[in-house]
């Protein structure tokens, strides 16, 4: 899968660096070829000399060397290869991604590049959950840097948390989704996303809480998977993943319409929180009060069910169609019933009750409702709910 790829490995200061070894090993054996780049910190933990063997060329390390340099040698290296992967990537290193810093070879070549970005960060438990880390991966997500890992486990300090790098073999599988040679490679899925609005007037409208973070989530993990994402959104907070064909709408009618023009696609997932209803007669210009103190008469019309409109379709349908269930009272018997009422295959049930803090927050507790039965996810965040999720969907696509 990897045959004839470029694979420009970055490679940072930590003791998860002797893994990078391996993977350089395991790249090789599927026919990719390797441009390893050492930073000043990665050279107290593995040699340029053992990095250069294993992948049978020059390892590079000093933005100045006067050799390279003549021939702008880091604008060269940053556009020669087909993917760039920072394994490990370190907290600093992070941090200067996030940033935009640019003082050594290795933070240059991630700014001078035009191709995308894997990352498998390794740092200690405490580091990882740091606000400042935090804030870093979320702006590097919103750049569109792909993640892999870290995982939990045991770590070289004794602490055990989140933190560990990535085990060579998953960093190879990630690399492959990112190449688009991923289980979802040549699948058309369609995920809609955020709220819809539903104008009263140019300046009123009637909505429902959603920031759009867990459809963005859900498009990003679909698209590492090797799928081509018809990402429809209403106007949601959290932007848009990049990598996705993203289709902008208002209202529930103009979603309905998008979803219908995007067909056909293997599955769909509607994630969107639609307004229900929609006024009827918006008014053209914006509604003044009155002496009266009266508030003004709305009449409401029903907004069309998309994801009973989908599910239902003959002929036309996704061979898999995923609907969410936002609940505040018996959630499982609700999504059941709405799973049933919808004809859709799952639904994805979550309790959005203002204490619970996921309606906008960054986690999520779901219960995924299939014709098997119901299976009660933990609570985590809403990437990893999206890469659950759509492991499961590239599983029952086959």
């Amino acid at each position: 899968m990897l045959s004839g790829k470029r694979i420009l490995l970055i490679i940072g200061g930590g003791i998860a660096a002797y893994k990078s070894l391996d993977l350089i090993r395991r790249l090789r054996e599927r026919g990719a070829a390797v441009t390893p780049v050492l930073t000043r910190a990665a050279e107290e933990f593995v040699t340029p000399l053992s990095v250069a063997a294993l992948a049978g060329g020059k390892c590079y390390g000093h933005l100045f060397d006067l050799t390279d340099e003549a021939e702008m040698g880091h604008i060269e290296l940053s556009r020669a290869a087909d993917l760039v992967v920072v394994a490990p990537a370190t907290a600093d290193l992070m941090a200067k991604m996030a940033g935009g810093h640019a003082d050594d070879l290795a933070s240059t070549l991630l700014m001078a590049t035009d191709k995308r970005v894997l990352i498998a960060p390794a740092m200690n438990v405490r580091m990882w959950l740091h606000r400042a880390t935090q804030r870093n991966i979320a702006t590097l997500r919103a750049d569109d840097v792909r993640f892999v890992g870290p995982n939990e486990g045991d770590m070289a300090c004794g602490e055990y948390g989140p933190g560990r790098m990535a085990e060579p073999l998953g960093i190879v599988a990630a690399i492959e989704a990112a190449m688009g040679d991923g289980p979802m490679a040549g699948r058309h899925v369609i995920v809609t996303s955020g709220p819809t609005h539903e104008p009263i007037d140019p300046v009123r409208y009637i909505a429902n809480r959603s920031s759009g973070a867990q459809g963005t989530a859900l498009a990003r993990a679909l698209r590492d998977l090797g799928a081509r994402v018809t990402f429809v959104t209403g106007p949601a907070s959290v932007p848009p993943p990049g990598g996705v064909e993203v289709v902008r709408v208002e209202t529930a009618i103009e979603m309905l319409e998008a979803v219908k023009a995007a067909l056909p696609a293997e599955a769909a997932v509607f994630a969107a929180a639609v307004a229900d209803w929609r006024v009827t007669h918006a008014s053209a210009s914006k509604m003044k009060k009155d002496a009266s103190g009266k508030a003004p008469a709305l009449d409401f019309a029903e907004n069309p069910d998309i994801l009973a409109t989908v599910a239902q379709m003959t002929p036309g349908r996704p061979k898999l169609v995923v609907g969410f269930a936002a609940e505040t009272d018996d959630v499982i018997a609700h999504a059941r019933a709405k799973r049933a009422r919808k004809q859709c295959d799952w639904i994805v049930a979550n309790d959005v009750r203002p204490a619970t803090g996921i309606m906008g927050g960054t986690e999520n507790a779901v219960t995924l409702i299939t014709a098997e039965g119901a299976e009660e996810w933990p609570r985590l965040p809403k990437d990893e709910v999206a890469r659950r999720l759509a492991a499961g969907i590239a599983a029952a696509l086959g």
